[in-house]
């Protein structure tokens, strides 16, 4: 039933539409979540998993038929008409990772359990509070073993933040090699991570919500796009030798027009970590 809420063609023309979409598939997720695993207490605990985990699964059928749409258009243009055109999936994808991230965002406030977030705090204080990660997720009720690391300049951040995302970039190519849609998992991830830092920096008032989701998306929409490209990038791919097109010529099409996908996604992340260091911090 869900995979017919939204068609490729009908998101690419409209993309904005997803943005509802996204809305509603997190926000069912989140909701099924607490309401069926609450009360477990062994799964209670990794809700924040869990949640991801539901939004996949509703995002899946979209996320495979747009990279089959997509596939089909390869060599019925050239390099930059073909790239022209896989904008249209692109902002397909941002739209609906835009709506994960305020709908997460705001359930993360409005239901502030601990376990619905546990794994994102604990992934945020990594990256972004490394000399104290013990004392910052004890600020946000968890309690974990670990060892802490000294501070770090702002090079030495841009080289940390930049590797970490070029890590993602590669799991993600590899999701969406080994199965088309795949990737669509990481992404999901990203999402509920920001939206449990934009929980944090808002506090339990929703009226601070939308400037923190501002804070987060100067830098995580260049980033979040860099990794759908990526993706489609791997999910052209991945399709082609499903249809058995590997050794023809189509083929090396694909793999041309993935590897430029790749490329540009390369370019783009390290502007994401750019503005992340150097731009967000000036700003806010």
């Amino acid at each position: 039933m869900f995979e017919m809420l939204m068609n490729p063609r009908k998101g690419e023309r409209h993309p904005w539409e997803l943005f509802f979409v996204g809305i509603f598939y997190a926000s069912l997720s989140i909701l099924l979540v607490s309401w069926i695993f609450s009360k477990d207490p062994v799964l209670a605990r990794y809700s924040g998993i869990l949640i991801v985990t539901f939004t996949v699964m509703f995002s899946m059928p979209f996320m495979y038929y747009t990279i089959k749409l997509e596939e089909k258009k390869v060599g019925t243009l050239g390099t930059w008409g073909l790239l022209k055109e896989h904008e249209k999936a692109i902002k397909a994808f941002m739209w609906l990772f835009l709506g994960f991230v305020v709908a997460l965002s705001f359930w993360y406030i409005v239901l502030p359990s601990p376990d619905n977030f546990r794994a994102q705090v604990e992934t945020y204080c990594a990256i972004n509070r490394p000399g104290s990660f013990d004392n910052c997720i004890e600020q946000y009720g968890l309690k974990q073993d670990s060892k802490a690391t000294g501070f770090i300049t702002s090079s030495e951040r841009l080289f940390v933040i930049f590797t970490n995302n070029i890590y993602v970039l590669i799991f993600t190519l590899v999701f969406s090699l080994i199965f088309g849609a795949g990737a669509i998992f990481i992404l999901a991830w990203n999402a509920s991570v920001i939206a449990g830092a934009i929980k944090i920096f808002s506090g339990a008032g929703l009226s601070a919500l939308p400037y923190n989701l501002a804070r987060y998306m100067i830098h995580g929409i260049p980033e979040i796009a860099a990794y759908f490209v990526a993706a489609l990038a791997g999910g052209i791919v991945s399709v082609a030798v499903i249809r058995h097109e590997f050794g023809t010529p189509k083929f090396w099409e694909v793999l041309q027009d993935s590897l430029n996908l790749i490329i540009a996604a390369i370019l783009i992340l390290f502007l994401a970590a750019l503005i992340e260091v150097f731009v967000t911090p000036a700003i806010f």
